[in-house]
Parts: C-alpha cells; structure tokens; sequence
C-alpha cells in the first residue's frame, strides 16, 4: 500500500513539476553560485576575493524561518537584527539573491544581510521560486508575502513597520524594484498575512534592469539562439511570444507618483542600466529622491567580491540611513 501511495505521488510530481517539492526537494538550478561567479571573473579581475559570512559582534540571527507555505513547500528566510536593546524598533530591509530568475540562492546575501543589521537594521535574506519550479509573476508574490510577513511578526523582531526597505541585485534588482513600484496591486498580492501591507519606503536596486523592452535587454535575452533565455524562461516565450508580461514586468512602467526613493548601485556594464536614467527623470519630476552610484571597471556580480563589498554595503547603508531617517 505504501510504496502504491509513493508511486503515485511521484507520478503526480513529474506531470507537474511546480510540485515538485511536496514529496523532496525542489529541482534546483545551480548555474549561478559566487564560487562560479569567481571563477569566471577573476580571470579578468585576477585581484578579487569572494566574501564571506563573517558574523559581527552586536547581530543576533534567526535562520530559516518560514514566511510563505505553498502545499507543502516551505520559502524560507534568515533575519538578523541589531542586539541592542534600545526602546525604539529598528527599520528593516529585504534582501533578494539574484541569478537569472532561475538560479541563486538566499545565501549568498547573508554577508550584507549581516553587515546592514550591524549599522542598525533588522535585515532578511529571503528565498523565492525561481523559474524551474513557477513562471512569472509567482516570484512576485512570494516577495510581497514575506514584506506581510516581516509586518506581521514586527513585534517579535521589532521592526518600525512603516521603515522597511527592498533591496535585489542582478534579477533580485529587477524584483526588488517591481515589489516597491507596485503597492497594493491585486494580481501581485496572494498568500499569508492578507491584513498587512506589501509596501516598501525604498529600494535599493545593485545592477538590474527596470525595463524588459529596451533594446540593450531584448538584444541579449530575446536572441532566438536562446533556446530559452532566462527572461525568456522566466516568462514562459519571447517578447513576441509574451510581450504583454515582458511590459508587465518592467518597473519602468509603473515609476512616478507614489513610488518610492530608490538608489542604483551599478556595475560598468550598461546592459544592467536599462531604464534606470528614465525612471530617475520620472521619480525627479514627482519630486521623488532617486541617488545612482556605477562602479567603474567591475563585473556584473561586483557587490559578491572584495574589493567592491565593502563599499557597497557603505552607501547602501548611508541611503538607507537618509531616507528611512534612521539615526
């Protein structure tokens, strides 16, 4: 009997692979990691270091704590928050991996996560799904959700609730800013804690494209010899396959009044600077404060190596400071 329940089960599974993860483990991609990252870059940057988790005094962590159950599929994040006792609640920052929308891991920003709630935040490193197990737009929602979760279990934490920041690099860029320029939208919000906002009083964008229509994204992940691309996977078809997702997807769009403060941190490729210096034009002309930093001579994934964390983590933090006014 129960090797007949098992074997159905797993047929189950493979007719639909988003459920992979309700009897094992999700079929994860493994193309992006910081180790392979730093293989290949150190062969033009023979003098970069990976970075590494390095606890700092002062940091309390919680690690793996479930903010979304799908089934039986548990998304999980690690938070880390300052140790101090003052009275007052700290701001809060969510940090998202990139790796093409398909690849990458929560890990691998936990050294900034531990950084940033050393200078005063409560900061969340969060997993989401990625391609192979859910398409577009379930990312989105899985980010949104874990935001409802960190308000929801402010107390526990003590998060200042109406302080709290998304930060994404690389395909984490791109999330991080469409979750900040999309408060309230109903397709977007689904899962736990529906009593509790979504919404973000700034984002930090580290190298990811806010428009999927521009020529410098569709000439790289619309080529027809990407078979598919990872927007391409992401998405479900090309751009003139699914373009209406490909705009959806694009913060671009939604940039103007409402949206919040945003900083760029860019690395000196300009195929990750794709509608950035539109949707500053369009923050400025609502008054809204939009700051840009671009690392000269760097690879893309800069923020994962010495000797760029560092200062990464400086001005991100020095942002955040000014616009959640985090004394």
């Amino acid at each position: 009997m129960r090797k007949t329940v098992l074997k159905i089960l797993m047929l189950f599974c493979l007719a639909s692979p988003a459920l992979i993860g309700q009897v094992g483990e999700i079929t994860r991609d493994t193309s992006f990691t910081p180790r392979s990252a730093f293989q290949k870059e150190r062969l033009r940057f023979p003098f970069i270091e990976m970075v590494r988790e390095n606890p700092p005094p002062g940091v309390r962590e919680h690690r793996g704590l479930v903010y979304r159950s799908i089934g039986f599929r548990e998304l999980r994040l690690d938070l880390f928050q300052p140790a101090d006792r003052a009275e007052k609640p700290f701001p809060a920052v969510l940090l998202v991996h990139g790796g093409g929308w398909r690849s990458g891991d929560k890990s691998h920003l936990v050294p900034m996560a531990q950084q940033l709630a050393q200078r005063g935040y409560v900061a969340a490193s969060v997993a989401y799904r990625l391609s192979p197990e859910a398409r577009y737009p379930a990312a989105v929602t899985d980010l949104k959700a874990a935001l409802r979760w960190l308000r929801a279990h402010a107390e526990d934490f003590r998060i200042d609730t109406a302080r709290i920041a998304i930060l994404g690099c690389s395909s984490g860029a791109q999330l991080a800013t469409l979750v900040g320029f999309t408060p309230g939208m109903a397709k977007f919000e689904e899962g736990e804690n529906p009593d509790y906002p979504s919404t973000v009083q700034a984002v930090v964008n580290i190298d990811g494209v806010v428009d999927f229509t521009s020529d410098y994204v569709r000439g790289f992940e619309d080529d027809p010899r990407k078979n598919p691309s990872a927007a391409g996977a992401w998405f479900g078809g090309r751009f003139i396959e699914k373009e209406a997702l490909w705009r959806e997807a694009s913060p671009l769009q939604y940039a103007g009044s409402g949206s919040p403060p945003i900083l760029f941190v860019n690395s000196s490729n300009p195929r990750f600077h794709a509608g950035r210096d539109e949707l500053l034009a369009r923050l400025a002309a609502e008054g809204i404060y939009g700051e840009v930093y671009t690392f000269p001579d760097t690879p893309h994934p800069f923020w994962l190596f010495h000797p760029w964390f560092s200062e990464t983590v400086d001005r991100v933090g020095r942002f955040l400071d000014k616009v959640l006014e985090n004394k």
